[in-house]
C-alpha cells in the first residue's frame, strides 16, 4: 500500500466501520491480556515472556499481534481495515522493542548499554511502524536499495547493509534467549558446581552466538565459504599480535575446567588478597575485604604463583601481635590472649585460639594470637580490633606492663666535644 491508498482508506472510512474495528480490537487486547494474567500468575518477575507485569513481556504484543492480524483478515472483505492495520504495526514493533528489552535485561541485568540499545531499537520500531503505517515504507526501501556503497570491487545496498544488521541482530537475541533459558532451567539443576556451571554457560553461549552469526549471515546472502580467508587471518592474528588475549582465554576454560580456583575461594595474587567473585573468560575478579576489586588476567593464574587460602575448607587464619614487660608470666598471658579470641562470635571454636611466645623483642616479649574466622568476607580488620581492645582491657585488668619502645638520642656537638647520650622514649 502507497500513501495514495492510505488516502483513499481514510475517505472510504465511515463512522460505523470503525466502532466495528474498535471493538474487534478491544476483545483481541482483551483476550490476548487474560490469557497472559492466566498463565503468568506463578511466574517469576525476570521472565521474558510475561514480565514484572502481566502485559510487560513478550507473550501479550505476540498474542495483541496475532489476533489483531486474525480480525484484520477476517474484516477485509467487509469493509476497510485501517485502525487494525495501524493496530498490527503497532503490536509488531511492540513485540520487537520487548524481545530486545527483555533478553537483554536478562542476559546482562548490570551493563550500561542495554539502555541505550533499547532506545535505539525503540525509535527504529516506531520509524518503521509510521511509514508503514501511512504507505511509505515501501518508497523508503526502494531509495535505500538504490544507495550502494563500495567495497573494493563488491557494491553493497544500504538496504542489505541494515536488513543484515537488523537479521543478525534478530538472530543473536534469540541466541542469548535459548542459552539464558538452557542456563536457568537445565544447567542451575543439573551441574551443582559453580564452576562447571560457568564454564558449561560461556561455551553454550558462544556456540549458540557463532551458530546466530552464520545463520544470519547467510539469511543476508554472504558466502560462508570467503570466511576462510577471515578464519586464516584470524589465525596468524592469534598467533601473533592476539596472542595473549588468546592465552588469557585458554586460560579462563582451563581455570574453571580444573577447579584450582572457585567462585568463592579466598586467594592471595601478588600480594593481593581477596575472595573470588567471578571468573571471565579473560580475567578473574578479586574482592577484598575493604571493598577494593582487582581484575587478574587468567594467564597470570596460570603461570605464576597463586595462594588458594581455602582451598581445602573455608577456615580462614587471622594474627595478631603484642609485646610486653619481661617480667610478665608466660602463661597469664597466653590465656588473657586466647580469652579474648575465644568470646567473639565470628571467631571459630575448632580450631582454638592458640597464643605463642614468638621473639625476644628489644623491648619485651612478643607473642603472636593466631585465631580463625569461616567469614573473611564480612571484613579482618573489624575481628582483629575487636580482640585487640579485649587483650587491652584483659592486660591492663591483670596489671601486666605493655612497654613503650625506649630509644637512646646520641647528640654530638659540631666543634668535635664531647658527645653525649640522653634516652629519649619515641
Amino acid at each position: 500500500m502507497n500513501l495514495d491508498d492510505f488516502i483513499r482508506r481514510l475517505q472510504e472510512i465511515h463512522a460505523q466501520n470503525v466502532w466495528i474495528e474498535l471493538a474487534a480490537l478491544v476483545a483481541c487486547v482483551g483476550i490476548a491480556w487474560a490469557v497472559c494474567r492466566w498463565f503468568g500468575r506463578d511466574q517469576p518477575k525476570d521472565s521474558i515472556w510475561f514480565g514484572e507485569r502481566t502485559f510487560d513481556g513478550l507473550l501479550f504484543p505476540l498474542l495483541a499481534l496475532f489476533l489483531t492480524d486474525m480480525a484484520r483478515r477476517f474484516l477485509f472483505d467487509v469493509q476497510p481495515g485501517l485502525v487494525l492495520r495501524i493496530a498490527v504495526s503497532v503490536f509488531l514493533s511492540l513485540a520487537a522493542i520487548r524481545l530486545f528489552a527483555r533478553v537483554l535485561r536478562a542476559v546482562f541485568p548490570s551493563s550500561g548499554m542495554v539502555r541505550l540499545i533499547e532506545r535505539t531499537v525503540s525509535w527504529l520500531a516506531w520509524i518503521a511502524a509510521v511509514l508503514w503505517i501511512v504507505g511509505l515504507l515501501p518508497a523508503v526501501l526502494a531509495e535505500l536499495e538504490d544507495i550502494t556503497l563500495a567495497f573494493g570491487k563488491t557494491h553493497v545496498s544500504l538496504r542489505t547493509i541494515l536488513e543484515g544488521t537488523l537479521s543478525a541482530g534478530v538472530v543473536l537475541v534469540i541466541s542469548l534467549w535459548i542459552a539464558t533459558t538452557i542456563e536457568k532451567r537445565i544447567l542451575s539443576t543439573a551441574v551443582t558446581d559453580l564452576s562447571m556451571r560457568k564454564v558449561a554457560s560461556n561455551a553454550l553461549r558462544a556456540i549458540l552466538l557463532l551458530i546466530g552469526l552464520l545463520f544470519a549471515l547467510s539469511a543476508v546472502g554472504v558466502d560462508l565459504t570467503a570466511l576462510s580467508v577471515l578464519g586464516g587471518a584470524l589465525g596468524v592474528g592469534l598467533g601473533f599480535g592476539l596472542q595473549k588475549l588468546a592465552a588469557n582465554y585458554v586460560s579462563g576454560f582451563v581455570i574453571l575446567l580444573e577447579r584450582a580456583i572457585r567462585i568463592g575461594d579466598n586467594v592471595r595474587v601478588d600480594g593481593f588478597e581477596g575472595r573470588v567473585t567471578d571468573i571471565k573468560t579473560r580475567y578473574t575478579l578479586v574482592r577484598a575485604g575493604n571493598g577494593r576489586e582487582s581484575i587478574v588476567p587468567n594467564e597470570s593464574l596460570i603461570t605464576s604463583r597463586v595462594e588458594n587460602l581455602s582451598l581445602a575448607d573455608l577456615k580462614f587464619n587471622i594474627t595478631t601481635s603484642i609485646v610486653v614487660g619481661y617480667k610478665s608470666d608466660v602463661a597469664q598471658v597466653q590465656s588473657i590472649l586466647c580469652a579474648a579470641a575465644t568470646v567473639q562470635p565470628r571467631v571459630l571454636g575448632e580450631p582454638v585460639p592458640v597464643a605463642y611466645l614468638t621473639q625476644f623483642a628489644p623491648d619485651g616479649l612478643e607473642f603472636t594470637l593466631n585465631f580463625w574466622v569461616a567469614d573473611p568476607a564480612k571484613g579482618r580488620d573489624n575481628v582483629r580490633s575487636a580482640i585487640n581492645i579485649a587483650i587491652l582491657e584483659g592486660l591492663r585488668a591483670a596489671k601486666i606492663d605493655i612497654p613503650s619502645p625506649q630509644r637512646v638520642l646520641r647528640i654530638e656537638s659540631l666543634a668535635g666535644g664531647e658527645a653525649s647520650a640522653l634516652p629519649a622514649p619515641l
